[in-house]
Formats: structure tokens, sequence, C-alpha cells
């Protein structure tokens, strides 16, 4: 059985619905906490609770974490309305999402983070060392380089690294994470195809679905596969996250590789990461069996969708 605690940003871009879907009904793997990051009001919290109550499962402790970021926020916190109805926000005092974090890394727990890393980086400056030998994987980074036919992406598309540049430098730099990038994420797909089995699949398949359409829709992913020949045809979203969530839970379809990686802030405030011979060692997602982690991503949501309690 494989520990996981899950630090998201769920509610804005779907793929963290997709991410907490699939561990949920993941095979042998056990969800021991949620924390969320850039949460004003513990909104996002929410969303994971009602995320939670459709699968049945609401004794997953669920904690809202940093409301802003380290190193000042990059983009504007935007959450679309998604969801079916009025959600009721979560809050936390101040520190329990640290507090939770630790307690799910000490006993074990392999720590996933797929918004940005700004409770991550709050716990390495309280119990250094804690989350290295825990185990962390981060979804982010754009050191790595596309393959022909997909776009190419780069410290600009960076999301959950440039959302707190300052905590994405501490991750780094000092708990040995395992990187999921930009690049190898893109080769994996939400798609179209996959929406008959997820509504048939119970509640949260339907929730997973839905969110997906209206992202699909929302950021024009029909334009974006006719500009890129790799893409499929019926592309609604990137499994980012999903994908780190996998690499976490020891799929061994992700090739993890060490790369050496550095760092350099821009005038902008921006982390630019580089491959350079003399950069600080990152294990790194290079490859990934894509056909076979989609077909593994849908039956696993169909399973937690499936499985909920009546």
């Amino acid at each position: 059985m494989t520990k996981i605690h899950l630090d998201t940003d769920l509610g804005s871009d779907t793929d963290d619905l997709c991410a907490l879907a699939m561990v949920l009904g993941w095979p042998h793997a056990e969800l021991v906490g949620i924390t969320t990051s850039t949460d004003r009001g513990g909104l996002r919290a929410g969303f994971v609770e009602y995320a939670l109550a459709l699968a049945g499962r609401t004794g997953v402790p669920v904690v809202a974490g940093a409301e802003g970021s380290i190193g000042g926020l990059f983009w504007p916190i935007e959450i679309p309305d998604y969801w079916p109805e009025p959600i009721e926000p979560r809050p936390s005092p101040a520190g329990d999402a640290i507090e939770l974090l630790e307690e799910s890394a000490s006993e074990g727990a392999v720590v996933v983070s797929v918004g940005p890393y700004t409770n991550l980086a709050m716990l390495e400056s309280a119990r250094p060392g804690l989350l290295s030998s825990a185990g962390v994987v981060v979804m982010g980074g754009h050191h790595t380089t596309s393959r022909p036919g997909l776009p190419d992406w780069g410290i600009r598309d960076d999301f959950n690294v440039q959302q707190d540049p300052v905590a994405a430098a501490i991750v780094f730099e000092r708990c040995d994470p395992i990187d999921v990038p930009l690049a190898v994420s893109l080769e994996v797909a939400l798609r179209a195809s996959h929406l008959e089995a997820l509504r048939a699949s119970g509640p949260l398949g339907r929730l997973v679905a839905d969110q997906g359409e209206m992202h699909a829709r929302d950021q024009g992913r029909v334009e974006l596969s006719r500009a890129h020949p790799g893409l499929p045809d019926d592309l609604l979203n990137f499994q980012y996250d999903p994908l780190a969530c996998a690499a976490a839970l020891g799929w061994d379809g992700v090739s993890v590789e060490t790369l050496r990686c550095a760092y350099e802030r821009e005038p902008d405030g921006l982390l630019r990461m580089t491959l350079a011979d003399d950069g600080t060692p990152l294990r790194t997602a290079t490859g990934v069996d894509a056909a076979s982690f989609e077909a593994m991503w849908l039956d696993a949501v169909c399973t937690a969708s499936a499985t909920a309690a009546p």
C-alpha cells in the first residue's frame, strides 16, 4: 500500500480533479491527507470535500493551506464556475495545513504537489529534511523539450513554478523531488473518447467529464489540436497532475532520469530552469507510456466513481 498526501490547487485547471479522482480509485493506494494552496478563504478545500463526498470518501482529512505565495503571484487567482451547485468554503486556521503535511510525511506518505509549492516550502523551512526523507513528487518545470508535434511551452507557461518561484527554488534545491515537467505531461490527455465511460461510472465521473468539456471549450483545445499534429483530435485537457500522481504511486510507465538543472531568477521574478553540467541533480520524468497511462487513469477514475457509497 502506497500512502499519498495530495497538495493541490483544485478548482483552477480541471486536471487537479482528474488527479484526485485517479488516486481515489488507484489499486493499493491510500490517500492520507489533502492540503490546498493559493486558497483564499478555503474555497478550494470546499471543492475537494465536495468531490470526496461524491466518491463516498469523506473520511480523508482536508485542510486549506496557503492563501497566497512566498514569492508573489505571477498570475491572478482565477477559479472558473465549473460546479453544478454552490460550494461552501472550508477555511482552516493558519498553520494547520503545515501540521497535516508534517503528519503525513512523518507517517511515510509520499507528498505529491500539483499546485504552487508554497506549503511544501513552508514545511521545509520548519522541518528541514523531512520531505526529502519521505519522498516528494512535483508537477512543473520547463527544463526539458517537448517531442515534435507537441506545443513547445516554456518559462511563462510553467504555472506551478512561477506562481511561487521562491517556494519552487526551495523545493527543487533542498527537497530532492521527482519532477514531472511540462514536456512529458503534454503526452497524456483527457479525451472526448473518455466521456462516455466517465459519465456511466457515477457522480464523480460525471463531474470529471462535465468539467473537462467546459475547460476544453474555454481553453480552445480544438484549435490547439489543429495547430499541433502530435495532439489527439479529441483533446480536452492535458493530464499534468494525474501523471505526477502516477509517478508518486510508483507506476512503472513513467521513465525517470537524473538531470542537472540550474536555477536563476529573471528580472521579472520568474525562476528560469536550464540544463547545465554544473547544475543541481534533479530526478526528472522524461518519458511516458501514454496509451497505458490513459487506460489506467480511466479505469481508476471509473472505479472510484462506481464504488461510492450509496
